[in-house]
């Protein structure tokens, strides 16, 4: 299998869970809620899950890794000024919605089924954002 094809499956599932777990933090410490605590921590897991019905292994990911040498592992943009829990959350769905994209356009070209069940979960994270976000 195509290694950039890996690279960018790896790097963008390990982006989507990344920032589902933070949004999860927030909703579970901070807004103090079950409820879109354990609907985040269920999106993750079923980006896991999509993830490992991809005829490829974990392994295979591994493999073709190479954070240490990614031209853009230094690329960050961090924000002036303080940020708050607020800013985290948005962001953070925002860049796991970003991060499932991803993984649906490339996935089409080992699984469309696979994209198709990503492009599922990306629209349950901008219901679940206008909730939370509403929320506050």
């Amino acid at each position: 299998m195509d290694k950039t094809l890996l690279r960018i499956l790896d790097a963008n599932s390990n982006r989507a869970r990344e920032a589902l777990r933070v949004c999860e933090e927030i909703t579970r410490f901070v807004l103090n809620h079950r409820s879109f605590s354990l609907q985040l921590k269920k999106v993750r897991h079923e980006v896991t899950r999509v993830i490992q019905q991809l005829p490829l292994s974990y392994k295979d990911l591994l493999k073709m890794r190479e954070s240490k040498d990614d031209v853009g592992n230094d690329m960050a943009l961090y924000p002036k000024g303080n940020v708050g829990k607020r800013d985290l959350l948005i962001s953070n769905m925002k860049r796991a919605q970003e991060a499932v994209r991803v993984l649906e356009e490339f996935s089409k070209v080992v699984s469309k089924k696979a994209s198709k069940k990503f492009q599922r979960i990306r629209f349950q994270l901008y219901q679940l954002e206008k909730k939370i976000i509403l929320k506050l």
